[in-house]
């Protein structure tokens, strides 16, 4: 009888288990430690998949000069630029969303995530007008499509005076806007994904799941957003402003 009182005595002795601690992890710090290197394992990964994409970049740009020279007059660096501002923005309020869940200020919390989803929201919106003029113009990828020369941009005239509409339609787009569309089609299908993730934030903070001790989940969403931010800001220039 002794032995039971004391295992009974010593169980009620043990502290309580916050609820948001994984049943295999002893404490929220070693939570947090690990759920962080995890993230960085993944970002990591991911860093190496958009390696390969420049690299595929640099080798049809070594190859392929005069036709990247030509093809990126086809590019808004206008709509583009607006979109460098959006996410710039938005890693702002992605950051500031990490300090409010430190803080547990509630409704900064749910202002800054809120704020991060519109972000890539007017991002998307953007890339779609500029996916929806690019395909209405026929500068798409493949050697079966081309530009009309009604469609011709008055920089690219201006930057070609020497040649007439039939020469720069041989110069041809197909493989720059392979590129382009290949990268930028990627890069937003991990905007959508970091949407949807910030959706998932937001109902959580509504219901108040975090606080000072848990805000592990808005740290690493907040980091895999970083990530794409960053390679929007190597995207920019590669394709819009280096002619």
């Amino acid at each position: 009888m002794s032995t039971v009182a004391e295992a009974e005595n010593k169980h009620e002795a043990l502290p309580a288990r916050p609820k948001e601690l994984a049943m295999h992890f002893d404490n929220l710090n070693q939570q947090f430690t690990t759920g962080k290197l995890g993230m960085w394992l993944f970002l990591g990964q991911e860093l190496l998949f958009f390696c390969g994409l420049f690299t595929a970049y640099a080798v049809y740009r070594a190859n392929h000069q005069e036709m990247f020279h030509y093809a990126h007059y086809f590019l808004d660096w206008k709509l583009g630029g607006l979109n460098t501002v959006v996410l710039l923005c938005s890693s702002l309020t992605a950051a500031w969303s990490v300090r409010c869940a430190q803080l547990e200020q509630r409704k900064g919390l749910i202002i800054t995530l809120a704020l991060t989803f519109l972000a890539a929201c007017a991002f998307m919106v953007v890339k779609y007008i500029e996916y929806e003029h690019k395909i209405h113009i026929g500068a798409v990828w493949g050697s079966h499509f081309g530009v009309a020369e009604a469609n011709f941009p008055e920089h690219l005239k201006e930057a070609y005076p020497n040649l007439t509409a039939e020469q720069l339609q041989q110069m041809g787009t197909g493989s720059f806007f392979a590129i382009y569309f290949c990268m930028t089609g990627l890069h937003g299908l991990h905007v959508l994904v970091g949407m949807g993730l910030y959706i998932w934030l937001l109902i959580r903070a509504i219901r108040g799941d975090f606080n000072r001790k848990y805000y592990g989940a808005v740290d690493n969403v907040a980091l895999y957003w970083h990530i794409v931010d960053i390679i929007w800001i190597f995207l920019f220039p590669l394709l819009y402003l280096i002619g």
